[in-house]
């Protein structure tokens, strides 16, 4: 069942998904000796990167990923992974060793082969599951006004890739650059957890259609419900916040 948590404001709604993503790093290293957090790009989750940096002291027996990429290289400004690095990886110095970006200066195609490639490689599947999906055990996405999640946008071929798709190319993303790299439904159906953060006002319709029923012309709602925590501030709230 989804879980969702409304908070005063975009700073405390950070602080939240801090605090959670934390406990999803413990719970996953302690369970199973190691974590595989993904993390999305975005100006909503990066207070929450940095609040995160403090957050966890031990980032020993955490692996990162990422749940999509501009095809630019590591430094550019539009680049999920110089976000990600600028905010939480070197402020909390984040072993490079164990942070897995996708190579988006590659283009589409061969960088999201090789993407699938290191997951396949270094996230195993789910004993308990009869696919051999690799299985995240956390991804922290953000929600665009439309609904899109990572880089699935409404009603885009890549929502239809299956029930086996890793990692996908996309080439005519409505928002630029238009190529991208992305992780799959499937996968992210298959995480053990999905984070999703939202916050200000332009985001409250995205969220209450996320909640409502599936559909593809909204991406947010095909996420597994089961498995979806969703952290919004007053703003972005989909019922009215009672004062």
């Amino acid at each position: 069942m989804t879980r969702l948590s409304t908070f005063p404001g975009a700073e405390a709604a950070a602080a939240r998904a801090a605090v959670e993503i934390a406990r999803e790093v413990r719970r996953a290293r302690d369970e199973r000796g190691v974590a595989h957090l993904a993390l999305s790009g975005g100006s909503t989750p990066a207070r929450t990167y940095e609040l995160l940096a403090g957050e966890l002291d031990d980032w020993n027996g955490v692996e990162v990923w990422f749940a999509d990429e501009r095809c630019v290289g590591p430094e550019d400004e539009q680049s999920n992974y110089r976000l990600a690095a600028e905010t939480l990886l070197r402020p909390a110095g984040v072993d490079p060793a164990h942070v897995h970006r996708m190579e988006g200066e590659m283009g589409p195609v061969q960088g999201a082969q090789r993407y699938e490639t290191a997951l396949r490689e270094r996230v195993p599947p789910d004993d308990e599951n009869s696919s051999d999906l690799p299985v995240l055990d956390l991804i922290v996405l953000g929600i665009g006004p439309d609904g899109h999640i990572a880089s699935l946008f409404p009603g885009a071929p890549t929502l239809g890739a299956g029930s086996r798709a890793i990692c996908l190319a996309v080439h005519d993303s409505p928002k630029p650059p238009p190529e991208r790299i992305t992780l799959s439904l499937a996968v992210l159906g298959a995480a053990r957890r999905c984070l999703l953060l939202a916050t200000g006002a332009g985001k409250a319709g995205a969220i209450a259609a996320a909640l409502a029923e599936p559909s593809r012309h909204v991406p947010a709602s095909l996420l597994e419900r089961r498995r979806l925590t969703v952290i919004v501030d007053d703003a972005a709230s989909p019922a009215p916040v009672q004062k």
